[in-house]
């Protein structure tokens, strides 16, 4: 294998000869993470930002508003397909490119420079509106279990320092290396499954009344303000595809993880297998648990889940599971953290961001970089600051995620289908499937990210106002301001030639 230096080396390499680290040389990086990480804890770190009971809960109020059951129901059962598309295609290049960087590394081989840098912009945008869906949602929760145990009533403010605070949690638990996070990660899996596996048995065993599966599978409610049913429903898809996002994080990871070529491929595609599944059968078993549908939209305690819990089960029952739930959101929104702080190092080591150097820095006694993980959760503070004058600031910020990753997702594999003899796959590819796979997930995702970018609510009104293609346009304005500015400091290393990788061959 020949080995390409790279023009980036940091003065503290970390001592992993092995072959990780061999490929990682290979393609233009010397190791600078510890690979801490197995196969299990790489698959449990996307489970963990997908997260069965963060995004399909977090969505679910606006799902009840946007189409009601029919659409939720059905509407995860059709997208879910189209995720997986877009995930196997992903995880092919990954297979190949297995990097910190992920996706803009992978349109940089493919695609060019141009590519890659506006691919990682908004790739980090999806990260960043990512950590603010995730933690904001995380702050709702919270404050609807104050709510059920004090009588506390949240407002716009008392949200956003809540949400602060957990922003801050977050970033601490960050700070202190990889063998944290991989306990973590695999924890968090665990407590996923196991948690939806106890909400779905006591909402399916408890409850003396169950709504109909004609409710479940043809309800439609359209709370919107639009009339056009059509619309509607397609406003209704941002609940799975916000849910089904984020599988990115194993890419993310790759570096600190051990036979990466192998275990962060199939960390993308099982985790959204796995999620999909799960992810259905909480939502069903949602829709069927509630008991008085007015009350669901309505409630008190801001949302509708808590609700369905209180009604269903009791109050003791429905705080105790709110905990159970509000955990799991926050070991989602830990690892999202993470996966865009390693984003944001490897944008930096490349020079891709104003003050790459202070970015890029690595702690010598951890081997995290610290100042990505603070630079990553102030930027999703500023992301929320909305919240405090807009009612759909929150389905907003999850619009914005969903545009950012499922477009940064679909790019690579647009290149690698357009420059078929620019790629070599890896040890885990599709073999004759790939191309169209590969077709399939790119127009999704094409038409996916046009529809995010529209009005969510009528009228419009400076509080309904969807400031997801405001926030685009802004990224996508610094990005060029930047790339004027600062692109010669950017510098993406090439990969050997792929004729030459004599360890990507063969299928498995």
């Amino acid at each position: 294998m020949t080995s390409v230096p790279t023009s980036r080396q940091q003065p503290n390499p970390v001592d992993d000869q092995g072959e990780d680290a061999r490929i990682l040389q290979s393609l233009g990086y010397t190791q600078q993470l510890h690979r801490r990480m197995g196969a299990f804890g790489n698959f449990s770190a996307s489970l963990s930002v997908i997260s069965i009971m963060s995004g399909t809960l977090l969505l679910f109020g606006f799902g009840l508003n946007s189409g009601g059951p029919a659409v939720i129901t059905w509407g995860w059962l059709a997208i879910g397909p189209l995720v997986l598309c877009l995930a196997a295609a992903l995880a092919e290049i990954t297979s190949r490119y297995p990097t910190s960087g992920g996706l803009y590394y992978m349109a940089r081989q493919l695609g060019g420079e141009r590519w890659s840098w506006y691919t990682g912009w908004l790739n980090l945008l999806g990260l960043l509106g990512g950590i603010a869906a995730q933690d904001y949602g995380i702050a709702t929760f919270t404050a609807a279990w104050m709510n059920l145990q004090f009588g506390h009533t949240p407002t716009p403010e008392s949200l956003l320092l809540l949400y602060a605070v957990i922003l801050a949690l977050h970033a601490i638990l960050n700070l202190f290396g990889t063998r944290l996070m991989n306990i973590l990660t695999s924890i968090s899996a665990w407590w996923h499954l196991a948690g939806a596996v106890v909400i779905i048995g006591a909402l399916a065993l408890v409850p003396s009344d169950h709504q109909s599966a004609g409710f479940v599978f043809s309800e439609f409610t359209n709370n919107t303000g639009w009339g056009a049913s059509s619309y509607v429903v397609l406003l209704g898809m941002l609940l799975p595809v916000f849910a089904l996002a984020g599988y990115d994080t194993s890419a993310h990871l790759s570096e600190e993880t051990n036979h990466a070529s192998v275990a962060a491929a199939r960390g993308i595609f099982r985790s959204v297998a796995v999620s999909w599944i799960a992810g259905g059968i909480l939502l069903t078993t949602l829709l069927f648990a509630i008991q008085d549908y007015t009350a669901t939209l309505g409630s008190e305690t801001g949302v509708p889940v808590a609700q369905i819990l209180l009604d269903a089960l009791g109050m003791a029952a429905a705080k105790a599971l709110l905990l159970v739930i509000i955990v799991a959101q926050f070991l989602c929104g830990y690892t999202v953290t993470a996966s865009a702080s390693r984003m944001i190092y490897a944008f930096a080591r490349d020079g891709a961001l104003p003050g790459s150097g202070l970015w890029k820095q690595v702690s010598r006694r951890t081997a995290i970089p610290a100042n990505a993980v603070w630079l990553a959760v102030a930027v999703a503070f500023l992301l929320a600051l909305p919240s405090l004058y807009s009612s759909t600031a929150f389905s907003a910020v999850t619009a914005i995620s969903a545009v950012g990753f499922t477009s940064a997702y679909a790019i690579p594999v647009l290149l690698r289908l357009l420059h078929r003899d620019r790629f070599t796959p890896g040890p885990w590819n599709l073999g004759r499937w790939s191309r169209p796979i590969g077709w399939v997930a790119v127009l999704w995702a094409g038409a996916v990210t046009v529809l995010f970018l529209l009005p969510q609510s009528s009228p419009i009104t400076a509080s309904t106002f969807n400031y997801t293609p405001v926030a685009v346009v802004v990224a996508f304005l610094i990005a060029a301001l930047w790339r004027r500015f600062g692109r010669d400091s950017y510098h993406v290393p090439r990969s050997s030639s792929p004729t030459e990788d004599k360890q990507f061959e063969g299928i498995i």
